[in-house]
């Protein structure tokens, strides 16, 4: 009997170690030029593991506690948003995003949830990363306003995957609120408050669980980090029109707040001083009902008054093919944007509201016959005003090709294949031919090219480690590069996800960077025979 208890007391010692996993960074944001104290959200194990940063010169150095980093951005580094990943020798995390600024950063010092010590802000324009770090904590700061001033407020967190559902209010010294906001062009809040005093008035950020829950409290914890962005300094919405064509000159005039100065002569060729799309269509202003217009172009418009439409009338020849994008909460309008295409009988052929989950409008439409039709703008919910503005492009859709992957990583045993499945797209009548090809390999590792069928569709490529072939992991590609002429076209893996339950919002349909090209590929070797140890 002794043996058959010593049989089942036989434990197997060779398990592999878990990938790592990483959700969130905080703070969320680093100035060049500097090294700050940061936390990473997510599994570790062991510790402490390495991060890739898809900025040369960016330096991540290991705390004694899991997940503590002190993160060195180089004076020259790229400011915006980058991919950082964990990864240890057994795979990787998802890709999440942080953002290299050029100004100083504020970071949030608790506590700062008493609303009558709130933590105070110098300066005019700040930009706070922050944090809520518990169940029910809001988050308070104090900032000098002048009579007439605009203070401008906004967050970003959903944008950075955070599971806040972020709110923002304005009080007073009293505590009386003045102004408040849940959700804005996406869910992410904004507040334009003009003082009716001089004072301090008090920032408060808060938020519920998201996605959300039956739970009626203020969330909190290590996945709710935000960045705060206040000012009472000149601030830009947007310009107006919202855009012009390249190589042209034009009138441009600003809008926002806390400004002096709006109108200015801009040429398409120079930096641009604030945000304003460049095309190349003719750009025009909404100024008819209906309006004649010649395709290709885009409009600039706006809904002035509640239940109001824009309408644009075209001529296209039979089985021609338009591209239509209706696009506003992207420059700062509050519009829910509503495109419909009618005949010449005025009845609706085709209808576009949120794209993809999307709060913007397109669709790609082909004419049953040649004559006149138009195209309809409104808001879906019938509203209007200075605030619901729009830019309509009409376009002849390109031939293109996509190709998307369903997986971030992958995991090759030397000696062994790995398939991977690449999913491709052709639209518009794409006729180049292709191949399917892995680029940045380490040594001992192939992967023979694949033809993609000129339809597109799924395709597979098999990756193979030579038996002897050493442990690797690192960035990799794959590409879709034309036979002829060998131009690339990266295969995407999505960052985002998006959707609802029942009615509620699901995952992020916008994040800083929503996809990238950089997977991951770890190596590793064959397992030994396994060893048994008995107890």
């Amino acid at each position: 009997m002794w043996r058959a208890l010593a049989a089942y007391s036989c434990l197997i010692l060779t398990a592999p170690a878990a990938d790592p996993t990483l959700t969130h960074i905080h703070p969320a944001a680093i100035q060049q030029g500097t090294t700050m104290a940061v936390s990473l959200n997510g599994k570790f194990d062991p510790w402490p593991c390495r991060i890739w940063v898809d900025e040369p010169g960016i330096e991540f150095k290991p705390g004694k506690d899991a997940g503590t980093f002190d993160v060195s951005v180089p004076a020259g580094a790229r400011p915006g948003p980058h991919l950082i990943r964990a990864f240890n020798d057994d795979g990787a995390s998802v890709p999440i995003s942080m953002l290299v600024e050029t100004g100083p950063q504020v970071i949030e010092k608790e506590p700062n949830d008493d609303p009558r010590a709130p933590q105070g802000i110098e300066g005019p324009t700040s930009a706070i990363n922050g944090r809520l770090d518990k169940s029910g904590d809001i988050d308070g700061y104090q900032i000098a306003v002048q009579k007439g001033q605009t203070l401008v407020a906004r967050i970003e967190a959903n944008v950075l995957a955070s599971e806040a559902d972020m709110m923002l209010r304005v009080t007073d010294a009293a505590g009386n609120v003045l102004a408040f906001n849940h959700d804005h062009t996406s869910m992410d809040p904004f507040i334009a408050f003009k003082a009716p005093l001089d004072g301090l008035y008090t920032v408060q950020a808060m938020g519920h669980k998201y996605p959300a829950s039956s739970e009626l409290h203020f969330t909190g914890g290590p996945g709710c980090p935000y960045r705060l962005h206040l000012s009472t300094e000149a601030t830009v919405r947007n310009a107006w029109p919202l855009a012009i064509q390249r190589g042209t000159r034009a009138q441009i005039t600003t809008e926002g707040w806390n400004l002096t100065a709006s109108a200015v002569e801009l040429e398409s060729a120079a930096p641009l001083p604030f945000p304003i799309l460049l095309t190349d269509v003719p750009e025009f202003l909404a100024a008819a009902d209906p309006q004649p217009l010649a395709v290709p172009c885009g409009v600039s418009g706006r809904l002035e008054t509640p239940g109001d439409e824009d309408r644009f009338t075209f001529h296209a020849a039979k089985d021609a093919a338009l591209r239509f994008l209706l696009t506003g909460p992207s420059h700062g309008s509050i519009i829910d944007p509503l495109l419909r295409i009618l005949g010449p009988d005025g009845k609706e052929l085709a209808s576009s509201d949120d794209e993809a989950g999307f709060s913007e409008a397109a669709l790609t439409w082909k004419s049953p016959a040649d004559g006149g039709y138009s195209a309809v703008v409104s808001d879906r919910t019938q509203q209007g005003g200075p605030d619901y503005f729009y830019h309509l492009a009409i376009t002849q859709p390109a031939p293109s090709v996509s190709g998307t992957i369903t997986v971030h990583s992958v995991k090759v045993e030397a000696g062994k294949p790995a398939e991977i499945k690449v999913s491709v797209g052709v639209a518009n009548g794409w006729q180049k031919k292709l191949k399917l090809i892995a680029k940045n390999l380490p040594a001992g590792v192939t992967a023979p090219e694949q033809e993609v069928p000129e339809q597109g569709g799924e395709v597979k490529l098999n990756l193979t480690a030579d038996a002897a072939a050493a442990r690797a992991t690192q960035p990799f590609t794959l590409v879709l590069r034309e036979i002829e002429g060998g131009a690339e076209h990266e295969v995407q893996f999505s960052l985002v996800s998006g959707g609802e339950n029942n009615g509620v919002p699901q995952g992020y349909q916008r994040l800083l960077i929503n996809a990238t090209d950089q997977l991951w590929l770890t190596v590793v070797p064959a397992p030994p025979p396994a060893q048994a140890a008995c107890l």
